[in-house]
């Protein structure tokens, strides 16, 4: 996952919004959001990765929290014993943290894991492990990590047009809005802008974004919004998540 937006606003009845834009090579195998993972906590739901086995994001709607990872940058993990970060978000979700100790077998990344009550970001940089409490506010994690500045034109762009969306009083209030700015709000894949990305590598591969996840986290519940179609703010589904 390349872009994550966390829109925190405790006051709020839906407290916490999370948007995630999922980029990775467009012949890497995976199934759409569902419970995959019994053996890793009950009700755990997210896309799974076929060939790591785990996920880039995944919801526990019971303890309304999520967790999701984006690659960072940083020295990569020895090749022997290389483990896949695609159970990092399984660990977030179930209320756990990653441990320093435990963290050599890793490549770099961000863990984001966020509920109502607020929201906790890890970064993994393959030597030093940092953490960061996200105050109320919007806020945009990308793969150099949260972004606060106007040194990413991404998120120098997206960032305060997220922060002026609309926010639905009701799960199934009115989510046009946060669905068009979630699938890039029409800026093209050319742009250094661009929130949903497109790459044909000279190898013949492509690399690029390929789903899009919308969230919000309530008192009272869980919305979990989700499109293969990164570009059409029409093709979200509902998943369901009781």
């Amino acid at each position: 996952m390349c872009t994550v937006v966390v829109s925190i606003d405790p006051s709020a009845e839906i407290p916490l919004i999370v948007v995630g834009v999922r980029d990775e090579f467009t012949d890497r195998p995976w199934v759409p959001p569902a419970a995959h993972w019994p053996e890793s906590g009950p009700g755990l739901i997210g896309g799974r990765d076929l060939r790591a086995g785990g996920t880039w994001l995944a919801v526990d709607p019971g303890a309304r929290r999520v967790g999701a990872l984006l690659n960072g940058l940083g020295v990569l993990a020895p090749e022997e014993g290389r483990r896949s970060r695609g159970d990092l978000p399984l660990l977030a979700a179930a209320g756990g943290e990653p441990a320093e100790s435990d963290l050599g077998h890793y490549d770099p990344f961000h863990l984001l894991r966020a509920d109502p009550a607020g929201a906790r970001l890890w970064h993994w940089d393959g030597i030093t492990l940092e953490r960061d409490d996200l105050p109320p506010g919007t806020h945009m994690i990308v793969n150099s990590g949260w972004e606060r500045g106007a040194e990413n034109e991404r998120v120098a762009f997206f960032r305060p047009l997220f922060a002026k969306a609309g926010r639905p009083t009701e799960l199934d209030g009115p989510w046009e809005e946060w669905r068009e700015l979630a699938t890039g709000a029409g800026v093209p894949a050319e742009d250094p802008r661009t929130m949903i990305v497109h790459h044909e590598l000279p190898d013949g591969r492509t690399f690029g974004s390929g789903s899009v996840t919308l969230l919000a986290l309530a008192p009272d519940g869980v919305r979990y919004d989700f499109t293969a179609a990164p570009r059409d703010p029409g093709a979200f589904r509902e998943i369901r998540t009781e």
